[in-house]
């Protein structure tokens, strides 16, 4: 049975016997023809025995597994390797196909590749989740065909994986390396120049070509009879809050990803470009109720923390609650703190509604309310229109970007500060916005 289960014939097997059916139907009519008809069959007979000896004679010709990451990073392009080896003593012609998790959707993860004898050969694609949670892989199936290919030979290698999906923590690698390399700018980070000097002063050190005149130190200039300045550092152990909102209006798409999964990815980035700015990085989920409250701490393991609470983040359907949001920080959060509020807006009445709660929270901390530009509204509105009624949904797509920018201006007016970003520059912009507000010293 188990033989049975592992034979395939192939295309081109099919094609000989349907050139071999017109033969014997030609040959009806030319009675020559049979025997060439009859020779013909005998011969594909004897080379598909031959390529069916040849495929079965070894009990295990093929062998294949899976290489991954223990963990999946949501929203950023996966690598996954599979090694595929050739057990024959001949070349073989090779199809793997590997059983996804059912979230891709996924039904044509077919891959060819011909594999000498002795060698193993990889196979590297990538796979972009766009959900967190649990992601089972499950076998890979392997069709070996020898130099005929007329018989297909089907290995099934059991390689059954449960992997996790974190948010993503790629992207956050990368912005980290680009810091450490000093390529920010690269991918479209801002250079900020400060404004002043920054409180915290680190040191006199002698005065170098390029130094600010202005911090020339002319007591321990004299003192060592030579030019000395004053060299400040930024200042340090300044609490970071990312509150997160999970209600209904976070639920929204765009390119696969929900508006919390944005929100997740980035402040997963901005959390660690804070710890590594030896500022406190703290985390704050709510809907209709406070979810997860993280203290902003600089321990070493505090983004591992992170990173483990956001990986259960669901959105919640609920309204949110801005008033218990509101009590939370202020019984909880003692100390000054930069607040990057994530959220959505979609009319500037629904921004009101939240205004007396936000202009709370921006007396006693600093507040960034970060909402989302509505991408496909702004492909509609360059869009010619061709009908009156595409006349009629340009109009109010235009009300809902009008809604959207004067939602900036009134937060403005009230000294909060406002980031109106499309999703897929979400995290460049909280990144300039944090470092702006650095570089100023107003955290």
């Amino acid at each position: 049975m188990q033989f049975i289960r592992s034979l395939y014939f192939t295309n081109r097997l099919y094609l000989c016997l349907t050139g071999l059916v017109c033969l014997f139907v030609l040959a009806f009519f030319l009675p020559v023809l049979l025997v060439v008809a009859k020779i013909a069959f005998g011969v594909l007979l004897l080379l598909t025995l031959l390529d069916l000896l040849l495929l079965y004679r070894n009990g295990q010709g093929m062998f294949a597994s899976r290489s991954m990451q223990q963990k999946l990073s949501n929203g950023s392009d996966n690598d996954i390797y599979l090694y595929i080896e050739n057990k024959y003593s001949f070349a073989v012609h090779t199809e793997v196909i590997d059983e996804l998790p059912f979230q891709f959707q996924k039904r044509d993860s077919l891959f060819r590749a011909h594999i000498p004898k002795g060698r193993t050969h990889i196979i590297q694609y990538t796979l972009r989740p766009t959900k967190r949670g649990s992601y089972s892989f499950g076998a890979i199936n392997v069709f070996a065909m020898g130099t005929l290919q007329l018989i297909k030979r089907r290995y099934r290698f059991a390689q059954d994986q449960e992997v996790p999906v974190y948010p993503s923590f790629i992207q956050m690698q990368q912005y980290e390396l680009m810091a450490v390399s000093n390529r920010l700018q690269e991918i479209g980070v801002k250079r900020v120049r400060r404004i002043g000097h920054s409180s915290e002063f680190e040191q006199i050190r002698p005065y170098v070509a390029g130094d600010d005149q202005r911090t020339v130190n002319w007591k321990a200039s004299a003192r060592k009879a030579e030019l000395m300045v004053n060299s400040y550092q930024d200042e340090k152990s300044q609490q970071v809050y990312c509150l997160i909102d999970k209600g209904r209006v976070m639920q929204m798409p765009f390119e696969g990803l929900s508006l919390l999964d944005y929100a997740i990815n980035a402040s997963l980035v901005i959390s660690n470009i804070a710890l590594k700015k030896q500022d406190k990085a703290g985390l704050i989920t709510f809907s209709d109720k406070i979810s997860n409250m993280l203290p902003a701490q600089r321990k070493s393991d505090q983004i591992r923390r992170i990173m483990e609470l956001l990986y259960n983040q669901k959105t919640m359907y609920q309204e949110t609650d801005y008033e218990r949001l509101y009590t939370t920080v202020r019984h909880s959060i003692k100390q000054r703190s930069l607040l990057l509020l994530f959220t959505n807006f979609e009319t500037l009445n629904g921004a009101q509604r939240q205004l007396p709660y936000l202009r709370a929270l921006a007396r006693h901390h600093l507040l960034v309310v970060i909402f989302f530009e509505n991408t496909e509204l702004h492909a509609l509105l360059h869009q010619r229109a061709k009908s009156t009624e595409e006349i009629y949904t340009k109009a109010i797509a235009q009300k809902f970007d009008y809604d959207k920018r004067q939602i900036v201006k009134e937060l403005q007016q009230h000294g909060i500060h406002a980031i109106l970003t499309p999703p897929e520059q979400l995290t460049i912009n909280t990144i300039n916005k944090y470092l702006e507000l650095k570089a100023r010293g107003l955290i």
